[in-house]
Parts: C-alpha cells; sequence; structure tokens
C-alpha cells in the first residue's frame, strides 16, 4: 500500500488520476493506503457503509463506485478494487473511523472540495472577490438551513440561537465569540463579520456550518446545550484540521479591503454602466 508523511493536500492529490477525457477519479486500494487501514476486508466495510449513503442521498452508487478487477503484471487478474469518483472519496472517509488522524484530515479535505465545487464551476479559476461572493452566498443558505437543525434540536428564541452561534464561533476561533472576532477585526457596529473574511475563512466558516447541520440530524441532538455542545465540537474539529494541514488559523487571516457589500455595489455599477 502506498504510505505517506501525511499532509492532505499532497496525499490526496498524489493518488488522484485523470481518464482519457478528462474525469479525475480514485483507486480504493491506494486510497486504503493512505486513510491507514492495514486489511482491506476493514476497508471494504468502510466503503459498503459509503455506497449505502450515497444511495440514501439520492443518488446512484454505480455512478461513484465503479467494481473492477485490475490486472497484474503479466495479465494475471488482480484483487477487487472500486474506481470512485471525488464524492465517493469524500463518502468513504465520512464513513471512516474518526480516530484515525488521517480519517480527519480527509473528510476536511474532501469535504472542502466537494462543497468548492458544489459553489460553482471553475472554482479555481475565480477570482479571490468571486470566491468571497460566491462562499457567502452559500453561508446565507445554509445558516438558514442550520437554524432549521438548531431549532428542531431545541434552540428555540433568538438569544439561544445567538449563544449557539456563539458555541460555534469560540471552537473555530480558539475561544473567541462574535464579539472578540468583531472587535479583532476593528469592525464598526453593524458591520457583520462574515462580510469581512476572505474566501478561505468563509470556507471554514461554511463547513462549520454544514456539519454541524449534519451532525444535529445525523446523531438526532436533542437539548440546547447539547446542541451548543455540538457545535463546539466541529468548530473546534475544523480548528484542529486547519491546525494539521498548516493552514493560518480564521483569527490570524487578514482582513479584506473590501467587505462583501462594497464588492457588490462594484458590481452593480459596472452593470449600470
Amino acid at each position: 500500500m502506498i504510505q505517506f508523511d501525511f499532509n492532505a493536500d499532497t496525499a490526496f492529490e498524489t493518488i488522484r488520476h485523470i481518464s482519457g477525457d478528462g474525469t479525475e477519479f480514485w483507486y480504493a486500494r491506494e486510497l486504503q493506503g493512505v486513510l491507514e487501514y492495514k486489511r482491506w476486508s476493514s476497508f471494504q466495510k468502510v466503503v459498503e457503509r459509503a455506497m449505502v449513503s450515497c444511495e440514501n442521498s439520492g443518488h446512484a452508487a454505480g455512478d461513484h463506485f465503479q467494481r473492477l478487477q485490475r490486472e497484474e503484471p503479466g495479465g494475471k487478474p488482480g484483487p477487487e478494487d472500486f474506481l470512485l469518483s471525488r464524492y465517493a472519496c469524500y463518502l468513504i472517509v465520512l464513513n471512516g473511523d474518526p480516530r484515525k488522524k488521517t480519517v480527519a484530515l480527509g473528510q476536511t479535505y474532501f469535504a472542502v472540495k466537494t462543497r468548492q465545487r458544489e459553489l460553482i464551476e471553475n472554482y479555481d479559476r475565480l477570482s479571490e472577490e468571486q470566491k468571497r461572493l460566491a462562499i457567502r452566498r452559500q453561508m446565507i443558505v445554509h445558516n438558514k438551513s442550520l437554524a432549521k437543525a438548531a431549532y428542531a434540536a431545541g434552540v428555540l428564541t433568538d438569544r439561544e440561537y445567538s449563544a449557539f452561534q456563539n458555541s460555534g464561533y469560540k471552537g473555530l476561533y480558539g475561544g473567541l465569540g462574535a464579539k472578540e472576532i468583531h472587535a479583532r477585526k476593528g469592525l464598526k457596529s453593524g458591520q457583520k463579520i462574515l462580510d469581512h473574511m476572505n474566501s478561505a475563512e468563509l470556507a471554514a466558516n461554511l463547513f462549520r456550518a454544514t456539519q454541524t447541520e449534519e451532525k444535529l440530524r445525523r446523531e438526532n441532538i436533542h437539548g440546547k446545550n447539547q446542541a451548543m455542545d455540538a457545535h463546539y465540537q466541529v468548530g473546534t474539529a475544523v480548528r484542529h484540521t486547519i491546525e494539521g494541514l498548516g493552514g493560518t488559523l480564521p483569527e490570524n487571516l487578514p482582513v479584506p479591503e473590501k467587505s462583501i457589500r462594497e464588492i457588490e455595489q462594484d458590481k452593480e455599477k459596472k452593470r449600470l454602466k
């Protein structure tokens, strides 16, 4: 099996393959090595759980998990394998053993990369301002979904939801709540902190929001305190993953010169010319 001194970007991109028509794919047995599963039988169970998750999410498993038997040198039949899409890899790491550091890092890597591609095609070709606009719009959508999930979990009043949101920020920002983040960015009263984040910081917060929503629903969490704890845990997990990847922690990222509102105003002026 392939082994790496683990760095998520290097590890998962090194085993990425490109077909003749330009489609990216991964081999399950190579992913097994990166995720540090020693036995194929154990890893195959993770793949099978991921396939069930794929079907339950409304996608045909066959579109993302293609069974195949690779050939050994000399044309002899080799062991069973799977040809995987990026979404399939994402589901596999989500269903993997979270005690493994490589699985935890893989969850963030594939979730963020998959989310970027869900946001808009050719994400990597966008300018920084375009990325900020795209992610900020997604934040608006997913914060509404998060609010619904929190309400279903027992976060009922505006005050309780404010505390719930603060728990997520504190986990992600190493103890800093919304007021502290607002002050650290040097913002004026009424300015929203999400409108003054660069694309990396917005992406971290988008991941925090989407994963908290999924955790609340998946684990059927009930009680406002339990919901706040879950949000804090997810925020902390995202923070630890950023540290593990060698990234800049969100509170240390620079504040962009233009706010989201200013970027949108500039776009509107150009449209009217």
